[in-house]
């Protein structure tokens, strides 16, 4: 890795935000601080990051809040989010990835650990922001189904611009969202098992059921962006303990 990858590190304990900081700049990363969640939002409205690293007990605004905050601002979809907290216990770690963050590291840990896992990320968001990045065409800027798009019920969604439109209208999704949509509509009307989706969207090997705790947040948010009510599956039908398929 190299400085341009930008990483904001979020800790209250300043003696431990100095070890994080000098690890990762010693690694090559340009390191961006600050010790709270409300702190951590003025960092990112004025510098563009790559990846945060949040502890979760904090003043003013926690990491559990920090982290809603980033993913509710579609400018920061792509940014990498891993806690890092003195929470260690099994129900904690699934909390934090039901909400969707892309890793939980539990203090102490080891400095190879940390720069594993920052690794990986960082990885990982290159290859998501690929699936995403607009392919640059003619109609690039416009709102218009594309050609290629593919077509279920009022659904359009196409696979090279990395758009969907719902009755005519664009709809703005995050990397995860678009994938998991599209690898539904790439097999309408099937069910695709949670471990696949899991694959598709986080990039992990998992069991049955810790796949269906990391996708609960991510569906949920995805129906909400297609216009759905809280307690509708709209074109995303749940098939409990299996996994998920998309209808008209």
């Amino acid at each position: 890795m190299s400085m341009e990858h930008t990483i904001l590190v979020v800790e209250d304990q300043v003696a431990l935000l100095d070890n994080i900081q000098l690890a990762l700049e010693l690694s090559g990363y340009c390191v961006l601080t600050a010790t709270d969640g409300l702190a951590a939002l003025e960092v990112l409205r004025a510098q563009a990051v790559d990846l945060i690293l949040a502890d979760i007990a904090m003043p003013r605004m926690n990491g559990y809040q920090l982290y809603e905050a980033v993913r509710a601002n579609l400018q920061w979809m792509l940014v990498s989010f891993v806690f890092i907290s003195a929470r260690g216990l099994d129900s904690d770690v699934r909390y934090g990835k039901a909400m969707g963050a892309d890793d939980y590291l539990v203090k102490p840990f080891e400095v190879a650990d940390l720069l594993a896992i920052v690794e990986g990320r960082l990885r990982r968001a290159r290859d998501l922001a690929q699936l995403v990045k607009p392919v640059a065409t003619g109609a690039s800027g416009g709102s218009d189904p594309a050609p290629d798009a593919l077509s279920l019920g009022s659904l359009r969604i196409s696979p090279a611009q990395h758009r969907v439109w719902k009755a005519g209208a664009l709809v703005e999704l995050s990397p995860r969202e678009f994938a998991f949509l599209l690898h539904l509509a790439q097999r309408p009307g099937e069910v695709v098992t949670l471990q696949e989706l899991c694959r598709v969207t986080h990039g992990l090997e998992t069991t049955s059921a810790e796949a269906g705790k990391l996708l609960y947040a991510l569906v949920r948010s995805l129906r909400r962006r297609l216009g759905y009510a809280t307690d509708e599956m709209g074109c995303i039908v749940s098939v409990r303990g299996v996994g998920y398929r998309l209808e008209e």
